[in-house]
């Protein structure tokens, strides 16, 4: 029988060669110096080898452990080189069928359905707060026990909406497993409801009698004239936030006085029309000297491919001494409230706010659709708000 020792100083020679452990079992060294345990055994009256690992990553006393084993296979009537084949099978089969394979591959499945924005919230909020608990169990080893504890921990953090939405989006992993016919359960199921939901609160909106202070401060903050440009037209457009930052100039047309946000930018995937006041083109022939040289209108300093943060107006609105009181959402709820208070037809200054019917009977709705009015209402409030805007610049002059 062999000890470590004669293992330990076995040399590599011009030819493989064995050292015998008895019972078939034995130590193959290679002329490239790896040393390989092998087993060799009949079967149905065929000479048989086992693989059993490579030496030192199989030790000695495991390698006869698992000599022993096949021994005992082949007492009943077991080949061990089929049994490990099989075992092989089943873990990587295991492996497919865990939480964390299913859902990436789910997500892969998605991603022409989302946002690339939203695709990457969704990974990136399974790799931090489901894979490192559930990721590895077999689909059928997630209990309703484990997802609410998942849930209940980010939502511990007040975190209330995200933690709804991982219930969702696990919900929509076994959903996916079982389209495949991997599972018949689902258990984010029973926990929908569980969680409080998040009170939603309306993003401030400026008070329309602080408007000429808003404007007066707005041209004493230091910041970037680009960012000053942004909040004017944020402003004077009322379109998402996200809408205008990732403005390119590929999308606005000065000859036509129109911007169209393609669909891929819209919270609903439709592309979208915004007429252009006189002073909304003024503000982006100013722009463009600052920024026509780059595809966005407010390009990022920190990014070399990519467009300010939301963070970047928020904070400016906070310096100015808003915080709590306005924010750059609320000019679209402060723009609906005075377009309405002034009589221009409600559905045409929804389709302007780029809303959307819940039901979504009016999905497939013309962009061009109350166009004229768009534009009507878009230059007359263009003019409600210049003459704030005029009142700042001449209390400034006057100090």
């Amino acid at each position: 029988m062999l000890n470590n020792r004669q293992i330990q100083t076995a040399k590599p020679k011009d030819k493989p060669y064995k050292l015998s452990d008895g019972g078939g079992l034995y130590l193959l060294v290679t002329p490239a110096g790896g040393k390989l345990w092998r087993l060799k055994y009949r079967f149905d009256g065929k000479e048989m080898l086992l693989a059993i690992g490579k030496y030192p990553d199989i030790a000695l006393i495991e390698a006869r452990a698992a000599a022993d084993t096949a021994r005992n296979q082949l007492a009943n009537e077991i080949n061990p080189a089929a049994a490990k084949q099989q075992a092989k099978a089943e873990r990587k089969a295991a492996l497919l069928n865990t939480f964390e394979h299913l859902a990436r591959q789910w997500h892969k499945e998605n991603l022409h359905r989302w946002k690339a924005n939203h695709a990457a919230r969704i990974l990136s909020d399974m790799e931090k707060d489901v894979f490192p608990y559930i990721g590895q169990k077999p689909l059928d080893d997630v209990s309703v026990a484990d997802v609410k504890l998942l849930i209940v921990r980010i939502g511990e953090r007040g975190a209330l909406v995200t933690a709804e939405k991982v219930r969702q989006w696990i919900g929509a992993v076994f959903h996916y497993a079982a389209m495949l016919e991997l599972t018949d359960r689902n258990p984010a199921t029973p926990l929908r409801g569980f969680l409080e939901k998040k009170t939603t609160r309306p993003m401030p909106a400026l008070p329309r009698e602080e408007l000429t202070e808003f404007y007066r401060r707005l041209m004493l903050v230091e910041i970037e004239e680009k960012n000053r440009i942004a909040i004017l037209l944020n402003m004077l457009l009322f379109i998402r936030s996200t809408e205008l930052r990732g403005g390119k100039w590929a999308e606005i047309d000065f000859q036509a006085a129109c911007w169209t946000v393609p669909a891929e930018r819209m919270k609903m995937k439709i592309a979208h029309i915004v007429p252009l006041s006189d002073w909304a083109v003024a503000l982006l022939r100013e722009l463009y000297q600052l920024t026509g040289h780059t595809p966005y209108l407010f390009p990022s300093r920190i990014k070399a491919d990519g467009f300010i943060s939301d963070g970047t107006l928020i904070n400016i609105m906070n310096n100015m001494g808003y915080k709590g009181i306005a924010t750059p959402h609320g000019f679209r709820s402060l723009a609906s409230s005075i377009l309405n208070e002034q009589g221009f037809n409600p559905d045409s200054i929804e389709r302007q706010l780029a809303h959307m019917e819940s039901n979504r009977i009016r999905a497939a709705y013309n962009r061009a659709e109350y166009l004229d009015e768009r534009k009507t209402f878009m230059q007359w409030y263009s003019d409600y708000l210049r003459r704030h805007y005029d009142e700042a610049l001449a209390s400034l002059q006057a100090a």
